[in-house]
C-alpha cells in the first residue's frame, strides 16, 4: 500500500510519534557517517601513492604570455577605467589593446622599459593619490608575484595577443609527452603535456566498480544496478578497453541519456512551468522539455539543434519539432497584464531573449552592454541592441492575459490535431453552427420582445381603478369621456402585454433546450480540443518593428535606431536577404569561423563530467572569465566537434573514453592543496552529485522510481502550504499520486516563485535566469532533508523489504552494494552490524514507533516488524553516507 503524507508523515510537517524514531535515526546515523568515512579515509590514505617527481619541461623563468598572464590582471583591475566602454574611460587610455590614439604601448607602456612605463610606477606606488587601482575603487592592489608578471612581460616587449576566445579555433600541433606509451589520444595527450611541464604525473586507473558507477552517473543520472556490477567486472577483467567501450555504447543509446543531459540544458536556458513574475501563471513548455530530452537521445547534430532554438520557427515549412525548438524564445520571464506598463514589458522580455541567447551559445555576458559599452569586453551598446533587434520582432503581447490561455498555452502556439482529433472537432464546429443557426434567431426575437415588454412597462400609463372596482363601488358616478378613453387605452396595452408575453414564454422553453444543447457540445469540444497537441512557438510579425539604442537601457529612452547585425569584433554575418533574420543568426552562429559557439558548447560537456569545464567560467568567455586550463584541448575538441558533424556522442565518447576521465579520483593532502579543483587534470573527478541524481539515485535503488518518459510535469509531495506564501491568487500546492510521485525529477513542477524544495535545499536554481553552472554545497540542511524526507524513508522502507528477502547472511553486503555499487569491507560490515542490532533493541521496546515505520505495511507479527523498521533506517543511514551522494 502506498504511503501518504497524512499517514506517514515529515518531522518537516508536523509532531508526530514518528519524530522520537527519527531522532534515534539522526544519532545512530551520525555515529555510523562518522565512523564508515574515518575507516574509509584511512583506509584510502594508506592505499595513496605518493606523487613521484617525472621528467618535465618547466624552466627557472617561464615566458609570460599576455593572454594567459597579463589581460586577466589587467580587466579585473583596470579595464573598467581604461578599457572599451568609451563613456567610462578615464585619462584617454585604453590598457585592453596596443595601437590607436589612446593605446596603451607608447602612452602607458614602453616595450622593455619598465622604469619608463608609467604602468609599472602606477602599480607599484607608494603614494595613494598614483596608485592604481585606487584605493576608493576597493579593488585589491596587485601584489608581488603579479607585479613581476608585469615587470616580465614589459622586459620581454609587452606583446599583446588577440583574445584566446575571439580568435576561430584550429587544430594544434600534437603534443609531445614524456609518456609516448600512456595513451594515444589527443585528450590524454594533451593533458600529459600540461603535467610534463609542472613535473606531474597522472594518477593510476580507477577500479572497475568505481569506473562503472562513474559513467553510469555521468551519461544516465542513475546508479548502476547489482546484475550490471557483476557483468561489468566480469567484462573488465576479461578484455577492460572493450568492455569499456561496450559499456560507453549501452549508456550513450539508453533513453536515460536523453533525461539526465537535458536537465543541464534546461537549467542553462531557464526552463520553468510558470512565468516567474507577480501572479506566476502556469505556462506550458512540455514539448520544449521533450523535445530537448529526444533531441539527445537522437544524437541531433548540435548546429541543428541551435539553429532550430534560435530560428526553427524560419524554416520554409516548418517540422512539428522545429516550431517546438523555436519555444526557446519563449521561455523568458513574463508579468501578467496590468501589473506594468506593457512597452516596459516588451523591452523586458527582449532584454531577456538576447541574454539567454549570449549566456547558451556565445558565453558571453551580452546583457553588460544594454545601458553602456560593455566594460571588459569589445561589445558595444549598438552592438547589443543590433542583436536585440532579431529578437524585437515576436509577434505576441508582451504580458499575459489569463483569460486568453487556456492549458498554460500563451499565443503565439501551433496546433497540431491527430486526422481523428481534426474530424471529430470539424462534425462539432459543424453541429455548433448547426445549432447556432436556430438559436440566433430566437435569441433575438427574445431579446426584441423583452425589449418591448420594458418599454411597454416604461410608457403605460398606471391603472386607476379597474372596471369591477369601479362597479362594486358605493357610489356610482358618471365616466366622463376621457376616463373611458383612458381605461380603453390601459385595456390595448394589457392586450399587447399580455401576447408579447405568451410569445416570449413560447420562445423561452424551446430556446433554452437549444442553449443546453449547445454549452454540452461545447464541453464535449473543449475536451477533444484539449487532448489536441500544442506547442508555444516564436512568430514574426508580418511589419517588422523598429530598434532603437535606448538610452542608459530605458525602455521610453529610444535614440539611435538600428539594424540587425552581430558585434564587429566577431565575423561578419551573412544574409539571405535585404534584411538580415533570425536565421541568419542562426546560421551564423554555427558558422566553423565562429569562434565561441563549439567551445562553448566542447567546454559545458567537458563540465559535466570534470565538475569544472577546461573553461572554469563556462557562462563567460570574456575578458572577466578565466583562461582555459588546457587551451590547446579545448581547441583540438571543438574543431573536431565541428568536423564530426556537430556529434554530441561522439564528443561525450571521445571524453569518457580517455585514460584522463578513467583516473582514480584519489589524492594525497599535499596533492589535494596544490589543486583543489583539479585544474591539471591528474586525478579523476570527484564532487557532490547534482539534487536530481541524489533523488533519482534514491527512487531508482529502492526499485520506487519510474521509468515513463515524457509528458506533463508532476507534483511529488512537499509540505504544505509553500505555494500559499507566495501566491497571490489563493493557489494551493496539490500533489499528485501514484507512479507520477516516484517519476524522475526532470519531470517535477517547476514553479519559479516557489521551485520544489527537495531540489533546491541541494542547490538546484529556481530557473529565472540562465544558470551555466550550479553551486556545490554541503549544509546541514541538506543532511535534515535527506534524512528526514518522508519521500526518502518511504524509498529505504521499499528497500528494506528487497533486503529482507535476501538470506541473512548476505543482507547487508546486499544493501551496501545496491546504494553504494561498492562492497563493504569486514570493519563496514561489522559497525553496520552493530548498528542493526541496537536498532532491533529499540523498536523491541518501543512497538508505537515500530506501527509508525511500517503503516500500511500488511505484516501480522510484531517481530516481523520490528525486523523491517530496524533495515528502514539502516538503509536510509546508507543513503546517507558520503560516498552514495558523491560522484567518485
Amino acid at each position: 500500500m502506498p504511503f501518504h503524507r497524512g499517514r506517514f508523515p515529515s518531522v518537516f510537517a508536523r509532531e508526530t510519534r514518528l519524530q522520537r524514531v527519527l531522532m534515534l535515526a539522526v544519532a545512530l546515523c551520525s555515529f555510523i557517517v562518522c565512523s564508515l568515512l574515518h575507516l574509509r579515509s584511512h583506509a584510502e590514505d594508506i592505499a595513496r601513492p605518493t606523487e613521484n617527481a617525472g621528467p618535465g619541461s618547466a624552466t627557472s623563468e617561464p615566458s609570460v604570455s599576455f593572454s594567459r598572464d597579463i589581460r586577466p590582471l589587467l580587466s579585473n583591475r583596470c579595464f573598467a577605467c581604461h578599457g572599451p566602454d568609451a563613456g567610462s574611460r578615464e585619462a584617454g587610455l585604453r590598457l585592453d589593446q596596443p595601437d590607436g590614439d589612446e593605446g596603451a604601448i607608447g602612452n602607458a607602456i614602453e616595450p622593455q622599459a619598465v622604469e619608463e612605463s608609467e604602468v609599472w610606477h602606477r602599480i607599484t606606488s607608494d603614494d595613494e593619490s598614483m596608485l592604481m587601482p585606487p584605493p576608493d575603487s576597493h579593488l585589491k592592489p596587485f601584489n608581488e608575484e603579479e607585479t613581476e608578471l608585469i615587470r616580465r612581460w614589459i622586459e620581454s616587449g609587452a606583446v599583446y595577443e588577440d583574445f584566446w576566445a575571439f580568435r576561430a579555433p584550429e587544430h594544434p600541433l600534437p603534443p609531445i609527452t614524456s609518456d609516448a606509451e600512456w595513451s594515444t589520444q589527443a585528450v590524454d595527450r594533451f593533458v600529459l603535456r600540461k603535467l610534463d611541464s609542472l613535473q606531474r604525473l597522472p594518477s593510476e586507473e580507477a577500479n572497475a566498480r568505481t569506473l562503472l558507477r562513474r559513467l553510469t552517473f555521468d551519461l544516465t543520472g542513475l546508479p548502476p544496478r547489482r546484475e550490471a556490477i557483476r557483468q561489468f567486472e566480469s567484462d573488465y577483467a576479461h578484455s577492460p578497453e572493450l568492455a569499456w567501450e561496450e559499456l560507453v555504447d549501452d549508456l550513450l543509446s539508453s533513453p536515460q541519456f536523453g533525461e539526465h543531459i537535458a536537465r543541464h540544458w534546461l537549467d542553462l536556458v531557464r526552463f520553468a512551468d510558470t512565468n516567474g513574475m507577480h501572479k506566476d501563471f502556469y505556462r506550458n513548455h512540455v514539448a520544449y522539455r521533450d523535445w530537448v530530452i529526444q533531441s539527445f537521445n537522437e544524437n541531433l547534430p548540435y548546429d541543428q539543434f541551435v539553429r532550430d532554438q534560435i530560428a526553427g520557427d524560419l524554416h520554409p515549412q516548418p517540422t512539428r519539432d522545429q516550431f517546438v525548438a523555436s519555444g526557446f524564445n519563449r521561455l523568458h520571464l513574463i508579468i501578467d497584464r496590468g501589473t506594468a506598463l506593457p512597452e516596459e514589458s516588451h523591452v523586458k522580455n527582449v532584454l531577456d531573449r538576447v541574454t539567454a541567447v549570449g549566456t547558451a551559445f556565445m558565453g558571453l555576458t551580452v546583457q553588460c552592454a544594454q545601458c553602456h559599452d560593455h566594460k571588459f569586453d569589445p561589445i558595444t551598446q549598438k552592438d547589443f541592441f543590433s542583436l536585440y533587434a532579431f529578437f524585437n520582432n515576436i509577434d505576441a503581447e508582451p504580458e499575459t492575459n489569463p483569460r486568453q490561455v487556456v492549458d498554460g498555452f500563451q499565443a503565439p502556439f501551433v496546433r497540431f490535431p491527430t486526422d481523428a482529433q481534426q474530424s471529430k472537432l470539424d462534425q462539432m464546429d459543424a453541429d455548433l453552427a448547426a445549432l447556432e443557426q436556430q438559436i440566433a434567431p430566437r435569441s433575438k426575437r427574445v431579446n426584441q420582445v423583452t425589449k418591448q415588454l420594458q418599454q411597454i412597462k416604461e410608457i403605460q400609463p398606471e391603472e386607476e381603478a379597474s372596471d369591477d372596482e369601479l362597479a362594486k363601488s358605493d357610489v356610482v358616478e358618471a365616466v366622463t369621456p376621457e376616463e373611458e378613453a383612458r381605461a380603453k387605452t390601459i385595456r390595448a396595452w394589457d392586450a399587447l402585454k399580455d401576447s408579447l408575453q405568451n410569445e416570449l414564454d413560447q420562445l423561452k422553453s424551446p430556446l433554452e433546450k437549444l442553449q443546453k444543447q449547445q454549452a454540452k457540445l461545447q464541453r464535449e469540444r473543449n475536451s477533444v480540443e484539449h487532448g489536441v497537441d500544442k506547442v508555444m512557438v516564436m512568430k514574426e510579425r508580418d511589419e517588422v518593428r523598429k530598434t532603437f539604442v535606448l538610452v542608459r537601457g530605458q525602455y521610453d529612452a529610444p535614440g539611435e535606431e538600428v539594424q540587425r547585425g552581430v558585434p564587429g569584433f566577431l565575423p561578419p554575418l551573412e544574409t539571405e536577404a535585404d534584411s538580415p533574420s533570425r536565421m541568419d543568426l542562426a546560421n551564423w552562429m554555427v558558422a566553423p569561423e565562429n569562434p565561441l559557439t563549439a567551445r562553448v558548447a566542447v567546454n559545458r560537456f567537458w563540465q559535466l563530467f570534470f565538475g569544472v569545464g577546461l573553461v572554469k567560467t563556462s557562462e563567460d568567455f570574456g575578458n572577466q572569465g578565466e583562461v582555459p586550463s588546457h587551451p590547446e584541448l579545448l581547441d583540438e575538441l571543438a574543431v573536431s566537434f565541428v568536423d564530426s558533424g556537430w556529434d554530441v556522442k561522439a564528443l561525450l565518447k571521445r571524453i569518457v573514453m580517455s585514460k584522463t576521465y578513467r583516473q582514480s579520483s584519489r589524492a594525497t593532502p599535499e596533492q589535494f592543496q596544490a589543486d583543489a579543483d583539479n585544474r591539471l587534470l591528474s586525478r579523476g573527478p570527484r564532487y557532490r552529485l547534482d539534487a536530481e541524481m541524489i533523488r533519482d539515485q534514491i527512487l531508482f535503488s529502492s526499485g520506487l522510481l519510474s521509468t515513463r518518459m515524457h509528458g506533463a510535469s508532476v507534483k511529488p509531495p512537499q509540505p504544505d502550504g509553500l505555494w500559499k506564501a507566495v501566491s497571490m491568487t489563493g493557489e494551493r500546492f496539490r500533489a499528485d499520486q501514484g507512479e507520477s510521485t516516484y517519476r524522475r525529477s526532470i519531470y517535477t513542477f517547476w514553479k519559479r516563485a516557489m521551485p520544489p524544495p527537495q531540489m533546491t535545499i541541494l542547490n538546484a536554481p529556481n530557473r529565472d535566469a540562465c544558470i551555466a553552472r550550479r553551486e556545490r554545497t554541503n549544509t546541514p540542511t541538506q543532511a535534515l532533508l535527506l534524512l528526514n524526507e518522508s519521500e526518502y524513508l518511504r524509498a529505504a522502507r521499499q528497500l528494506a523489504q528487497s533486503v529482507l528477502v535476501e538470506p541473512a547472511e548476505n543482507r547487508i553486503a546486499f544493501a551496501y552494494e545496491t546504494v553504494t555499487a561498492k562492497l563493504p569491507d569486514s570493519t563496514e560490515v561489522n559497525v553496520l552490524q552493530t548498528l542493526l542490532d541496537d536498532l532491533r533493541d529499540e523498536y523491541a521496546s518501543s512497538p508505537d514507533l515500530v506501527e509508525d515505520l511500517c503503516e500500511g505495511v500488511s505484516i501480522d507479527e510484531l517481530q516481523d516488524k520490528v525486523e523491517l523498521a530496524a533495515w528502514t533506517v539502516l538503509c536510509n543511514t546508507l543513503y546517507n553516507l558520503d560516498i552514495t551522494k558523491t560522484k567518485d
